[in-house]
């Protein structure tokens, strides 16, 4: 018999992993010197506000969702930031049986007191952030994951260490916001797509998880932009009709019912208030248009040189090398022209963002295949020289640091 916790006698800690590891401490310890810099705006304060009131007092204004109205553009994000601090105040409550009666946060009446406002500011700015940043550090290990498993350790490296070296992913991290949650939830959805398209060539019983796995991540990328929905299962459909062969007339029904179990998601994170979640559909937070402005600026920005060099050079070396034109490159190549040049019109958002863990996918599998070439410890140093290039820009423009 099969133990139940077999998984974890199988799980390994070697040295890929903790190099791994140390580019995401690194990736961390970047956003905690930027919060130490920073202080509280008022977006944060709506999102902290609105973010607790969504926990411990839903619908204070009739008709309502919350102070700051229907929300919608991002309600998983307002929760997530919102969640630390009720943690928090449930801790404190907890203390208060060791605190003397006029320190404690809730007096004998119920109120909470302004001991509460004094002592939450010492420590919001970093609750209101730490949710985004580990966040980052879990799109950073999806990243690796994937990476490592279709192009190998060195094809992995590549890839995290230009994300953990990523000006415009660390900035995304360190302010509560949708788009880091949207770009983890895009990515997650359509790896897992053609995740549950290879497993449905073998037993169903290997399906269910990977569909409700499918299901979290279609969950993930609607509670942070409805309009990541329809990207993510588009694109994730279109690949698993390339990878399901056999199997294509059940390809449909399985994304439909992961999008279908996605809206649930979204449903229960509007407290299963039909009123909040319909006004989510009569907003225009779902309206897309194309623009190439804010690819412009991304790749014209000397804060993204090595991203640019590395994303320029392993496109030449595609178009040139026919032993990179494969399904696995392909695939990456294929979402980030889909996703760089959309911009949404109806609330803000940054949909190039979510383009770049596959822009940074497709680099590092382009230049996988080159470090097993003929010219292999050639394109090795090459690709370690883009790498430090953006390991330099990116300390640079972290301010007070060099």
């Amino acid at each position: 018999m099969t133990h139940r916790f077999a998984f974890l006698r199988r799980f390994r800690f070697n040295l890929p992993q903790r190099i791994a590891a140390g580019l995401l401490l690194l990736f961390l310890g970047q956003g905690l010197w930027l919060t130490s810099r920073q202080t509280l705006s008022d977006r944060d304060y709506q999102y902290a506000r609105c973010g607790r009131e969504m926990w411990e007092r839903p619908a204070p204004l009739a008709g309502y969702f919350t102070s700051c109205g229907n929300i919608h553009d991002g309600i998983l994000a307002y929760r997530i930031a919102g969640l630390p601090l009720t943690l928090n105040l449930l801790a404190e409550r907890g203390l208060d049986h060791f605190r003397k009666p006029e320190d404690r946060v809730v007096q004998a009446s119920g109120e909470v007191s302004t001991w509460e406002l004094r002592h939450q500011l010492t420590h919001v700015l970093l609750l209101l952030r730490l949710p985004f940043l580990l966040a980052g550090c879990a799109l950073g290990g999806g990243l690796w994951w994937v990476t490592r498993r279709l192009y190998g350790n060195l094809g992995g490296y590549t890839a995290l260490a230009l994300y953990c070296f990523s000006p415009a992913i660390i900035k995304t991290c360190i302010a509560p916001n949708p788009e880091v949650l949207a770009a983890l939830g895009v990515y997650g959805a359509v790896y897992t797509c053609i995740g549950v398209a290879h497993a449905m060539q073998g037993p169903r019983r290997k399906w269910r998880p990977r569909i409700l796995l499918l299901t979290v991540a279609f969950g993930i990328a609607a509670g942070s932009h409805i309009a990541a929905l329809p990207v993510a299962a588009l694109l994730g459909l279109v690949l698993m009709l390339w990878v399901a062969e056999g199997r294509r007339s059940q390809v449909l029904p399985v994304v439909l019912l992961a999008s279908a179990g996605a809206l649930i998601v979204v449903f229960a994170c509007y407290g299963f208030s039909p009123d909040a979640f319909s006004y989510l559909f009569r907003s225009a937070s779902g309206f897309l248009w194309f623009s190439l402005d804010p690819v412009r600026r991304y790749f014209s920005t000397l804060d993204n040189a090595g991203v640019t060099v590395a994303a320029a050079s392993a496109l030449l070396l595609y178009l040139g090398l026919g032993r990179s034109r494969y399904f696995g490159n392909t695939a990456p190549l294929l979402c980030a022209l889909v996703l760089l040049p959309l911009v949404l019109t109806g609330v803000p958002g940054s949909p190039w963002l979510w383009a770049l863990p596959f822009l940074l996918t497709f680099v590092a599998g382009v230049f996988a295949d080159a470090y097993e070439g003929p010219r292999g410890r050639l394109a090795l140093a090459a690709a370690g020289a883009i790498v430090a290039l953006q390991v330099v820009f990116c300390l640079l423009s972290l301010p007070g640091l060099l």
